[in-house]
């Protein structure tokens, strides 16, 4: 499988290091930034600054798990947090039951706005993500 984009963020070049969340049920159903509903089963986030669309992996420090995600939203919106994951996202992390984790945010590429990831194709993506010099 050949991938091939073009993509520049000021983040692009280096990881980010940082607190993550997770929305709460009370989201769920609600428009995000990106006009779509936050569904709390697909594979999203928010992030302050990455364009809607971008795919990034969230890996967590502690448990080195780790999971792609499409941002679709803005946030967080609390001081020395970087991303807010939705249901479906955290509990690929083991962030469910500790409602806060470190993690490393690593840009994949821009994606595609309207697709989410799911578990049919998420094993897929992350087969790509975990080849060496897969770029």
């Amino acid at each position: 499988m050949a991938i091939g984009f073009s993509f520049t963020h000021p983040a692009a070049d280096h990881a980010s290091v940082g607190i993550a969340t997770y929305y709460s049920d009370v989201f769920h159903g609600k428009k995000t930034a990106s006009g779509e509903v936050y569904e709390k089963e697909k594979l999203t986030a928010a992030h302050r600054t990455l364009p809607i669309g971008t795919r990034i992996k969230v890996s967590r420090l502690d448990n080195g798990r780790a999971v792609v995600v499409r941002i679709n939203d803005r946030g967080p919106f609390v001081k020395n947090r970087i991303i807010d994951l939705s249901y479906a996202a955290a509990k690929k992390i083991g962030l469910v039951g500790t409602g806060v984790a470190k993690v490393k945010l690593e840009i994949i590429g821009p994606g595609n706005p309207g697709v989410s990831l799911t578990e049919e194709n998420l094993q897929e993506l992350m087969d790509i993500v975990n080849q060496e010099n897969w770029w």
